[in-house]
């Protein structure tokens, strides 16, 4: 058959068209037409193209020719031009082309989408289909022409096809022969496809319609195994073991699968595969390499076992001796033989030691002998205190010996175990239980002794706290009623201050007035003082008391914010507030609450030089606790002076020289009234990045 000459680029248009006519005509069978239009397509879009048509015979449906889609792609393609009810077994009998999506055939052959054109003559059935993946559902010009020009072609090279099959099947004396053999022989592409099989071949890789789900699953996942293992062999002679799974049992096969690969009559590769059942093998060599296994590591345990038992005796501080039935020794740890085998040494005091040997055996003898004796033959266990000779020294050593029988399964005696146990130190402890006893008695008399003193100490100790006690309720008396007269000629000199100030008694030269306003200025901050010192005394005292009502947030800072103005203005910082929408009422004491909120704007005020002050309202819905936050821009307090600004008349430099003027009450005032609430003041800061003092207290507050 003559070979039709190479097709031009496509771009060649419109020579290009008058060209692949021509091309079309020199093609002698449908699949050097197919393999024409889809280059031709394929290299004018730049797009995966596939030509799908029926295979040899009546069988399945092949893809023809195909640019840029892999093996399992066509056969995707094949299997749903041939499944009825798939959106392409639909083009056989419509005409037209249509875009399909991505997911429109199982696999997604063309993410992107693809235009499908049935081919074949004007009103009669499609004979293949055409797939070109384009992104939408435009028919190119290009496409609609191939498809009317190569359409009755190619259906009538279909025809011809179809009645001289190009792939000859095997005869029936081969095919009869190669289902005889035991082993699963097969023929397939160069990438998997299934192109004949024996009949060992086909139960494994080969499931037919009416097979159940689980015998489908089985052979989807032995041609997968198949196709991945066959990709490996390459161009030549290769063999690779393989594991199956037997569809019918659901077992785990082991094959070696040798691969050949074969070139066909009409040109293109085929691979030729036999797989040789290894699974009795492999597991028969699997059990004799694990009962080998299993035997060495019997050995390896024995060995170590004896080992252990050799180390844990000799670790046994306790001598210990295993003798015979007759009182023979047979086995000893390291501590039982310093004291009963034979020296090999000879050298001054040999005799000496050996003597002393002996005379432990023979005191050891004559203690087995009453395990040993008719008189105890019932007695499994006997127990006495032997003083044995140290043979190196000839210092007596104290011993409690243990014997045990040990009976075979008939209940003979095979053997006796002997553990001693050096008495020395039992015998020191007793000794010192004795002198801690002593020492014992006369502590206790020294213990009550010092009692009595304690007893007598803790009076006096008493007596002066209930002194201290009432020294400290007379000091805070004594403050209050101070405070309270201070308070009046103070508030008297600074009502006078303040009509003088106001004119009251005529115009005041600029001196005049000058010195009356440092008079009223020191005389408030005065004021200020006594009344911190007041409120503290009080709470101390427990005489102040709780007025709750409820009120709102909101309009308590609009006081403390008007309060505030004139040393807002004078500061020259921007100072704002941010409220929680929805912020609710509150149940509680409202003059402590807002003299919290003034000592804790005033000090943020004070020691801010630059920057603004923030107050910001939270709401906590879970806990049902309103948070007032004073933050500020200014000198900030290190971590080891947070607790101590909170002591009673602390500050942070309380040197006579500070930069800042204050009694050091004002936040001890406001964590006692926090309190009082059933609250807290908390802070953060760090020195030169700002404070933020936050009090929290509940929004319905319990009268204590």
């Amino acid at each position: 058959m003559a070979s039709p000459a190479p097709l031009p680029p496509a771009e060649a248009d419109p020579g290009a068209r008058l060209v692949l006519a021509e091309h079309l005509l020199a093609c002698e069978s449908a699949v050097a037409c197919a393999r024409a239009v889809v280059e031709w397509l394929a290299r004018r879009h730049g797009a995966s193209t596939a030509c799908v048509g029926p295979g040899d015979g009546a069988g399945a449906s092949v893809c023809l020719a195909s640019e840029g889609l892999t093996g399992a792609q066509q056969a995707a393609l094949a299997r749903a031009w041939d499944t009825q009810g798939s959106p392409l077994a639909g083009f056989r009998n419509r005409p037209g082309a249509r875009w399909l999506a991505a997911d429109a055939v199982e696999g997604a052959v063309m993410p992107g989408g693809f235009l499908a054109v049935p081919l074949g003559r004007s009103g009669a059935p499609a004979a293949a289909l055409l797939v070109v993946g384009l992104p939408g559902p435009a028919v190119p010009e290009d496409v609609a022409w191939v498809a009317s020009c190569a359409g009755p072609h190619l259906a009538r090279q279909l025809a011809s096809d179809a009645r001289a099959p190009r792939r000859p099947e095997p005869d029936r004396l081969l095919r009869r022969v190669i289902n005889a053999v035991s082993d699963p022989v097969l023929l397939t592409d160069t990438e998997g496809t299934l192109l004949f099989a024996n009949a060992r071949a086909e139960g494994l890789l080969a499931a037919g319609p009416d097979a159940s789900p689980g015998r489908t699953r089985a052979v989807e996942l032995n041609q997968r195994l198949f196709r991945e293992t066959l990709a490996q062999g390459g161009t030549s002679v290769h063999r690779r073991e393989v594991p199956l799974v037997d569809p019918l049992e659901g077992m785990d096969l082991l094959f070696e699968l040798v691969t050949t690969p074969v070139l066909a009559p009409d040109g293109p590769s085929v691979v030729v595969s036999v797989l040789r059942n290894l699974t009795d093998l492999g597991r028969a060599t699997q059990a004799l390499g694990e009962s080998y296994r299993q035997l060495r590591a019997t050995e390896r345990e024995a060995r170590s076992e004896r080992h252990r038992l050799d180390r844990v005796l000799d670790s046994v501080a306790d001598p210990i001796i295993l003798t015979d039935p007759a009182g023979g020794m047979v086995m000893m740890n390291d501590p039982a033989e310093r004291l009963f085998a034979w020296p090999h040494e000879e050298g001054p005091g040999g005799e000496s030691t050996l003597r002393r040997v002996r005379a432990n055996d023979a005191l050891f003898a004559s203690f087995l002998a009453n395990l040993l004796g008719p008189v105890n033959a019932g007695v499994s266990r006997w127990k006495s205190q032997l003083t044995l000779d140290e043979p190196s020294t000839g210092a007596p050593v104290p011993m409690e010996a243990m014997a045990n029988k040990v009976l075979g399964d008939g209940g003979e005696l095979t053997g006796i175990v002997t553990v001693f146990h050096d008495r020395t130190e039992v015998l020191e402890r007793a000794r010192l239980l004795e002198r801690v006893k002593e020492v014992s008695s006369e502590l206790e008399a020294r213990v009550q002794s010092a009692t009595a003193e304690l007893a007598e100490q803790n009076e006096k100790l008493r007596r002066q706290a209930i002194q201290l006690e009432q020294a400290s309720a007379a000091k805070s008396q004594f403050l209050a009623n101070m405070s309270h007269e201070f308070r009046t000629p103070l508030n008297a000199i600074l009502g006078y201050t303040n009509m003088l100030l106001q004119g009251v008694s005529g115009e005041m030269t600029p001196p005049q007035r000058r010195n009356l306003t440092r008079i009223d200025s020191n005389g408030r901050h005065l004021l200020e003082v006594i009344n911190e010192i007041l409120d503290i005394t009080r709470i101390e005292a427990g005489r102040m008391p709780l007025h709750l009502s409820d009120f709102g947030i909101p309009e308590l800072l609009q006081e403390v914010m008007a309060e505030m103005d004139p040393i807002i203005a004078r500061s020259k910082l921007t100072v704002d507030t941010r409220l929680d929408d929805g912020l609710p009422g509150v149940w509680s004491d409202r003059q402590k609450v807002k003299q919290i909120v003034l000592n804790l704007l005033s000090n943020a005020l004070k020691f801010t030089h630059e920057g603004g002050v923030h107050v910001v309202v939270e709401y906590q819905n879970a806990t049902g606790t309103v948070a007032i936050s004073v933050k500020d821009t200014g000198i900030g307090i290190d971590v080891s002076n947070q607790e101590k600004i909170f002591e009673d008349f602390q500050q942070v430099d309380s040197s006579p020289t500070r930069a800042y003027g204050g009694t050091g009450l004002g936040l001890s005032i406001c964590r006692r009234l926090a309190s009082m609430l059933g609250g807290r003041v908390s802070l953060q800061s760090a020195p030169g990045e700002g404070s933020t003092f936050t009090l929290h207290f509940p929004r319905r507050a319990r009268r204590t």
